[in-house]
């Protein structure tokens, strides 16, 4: 079992972009933290990218039980289906987590308050300062 705390946004919106994502083992253990710039991009679609990178360690890895949880109140009610995708930019990002998710037997996500996600945020602000310092050069 493995837990994924994701989090991404920008600076702007669009804006520098980033997300961050802290893996743990069922007692909360770290595993591994994941963190990347995206350039300029929306606040959603980088909230989208770190669940893809999630869910993309997770096959990578065999985790066959996740869960994942996410202050983007819209990812997770999207990935749950009770919202409907309405975004022509964020279709693509949703039909591809949603087939990852559907790669893992367990998989699960949550909404959480930005005050349980503060690593994720951390993580991903770090790439938006390194989004931030490539775009001014």
């Amino acid at each position: 079992m493995l837990k994924f705390h994701i989090d991404g946004g920008s600076r702007g919106n669009p804006g520098p972009a980033g997300y961050g994502v802290v893996v743990t083992d069922a007692a909360g253990n770290p595993v591994t933290t994941l963190h990347a710039s995206l350039g300029v991009q929306t606040n959603n679609f980088a909230e989208y990218s770190g669940l893809l990178a999630a869910l993309r360690y997770a096959l990578e890895n065999g985790a066959t039980d996740i869960a994942v949880y996410s202050d983007s109140e819209l990812l997770v009610r999207q990935m749950q289906g009770r919202y409907q995708v309405k975004s022509p930019s964020l279709r693509p990002l949703f039909d591809e987590a949603s087939q990852l998710a559907r790669k893992i037997p367990r998989f699960r996500i949550e909404h959480v308050y930005r005050e349980s996600n503060r690593d994720a945020d951390r993580l991903a602000n770090q790439a938006m300062d390194k989004s931030s310092s490539s775009r001014s050069r």
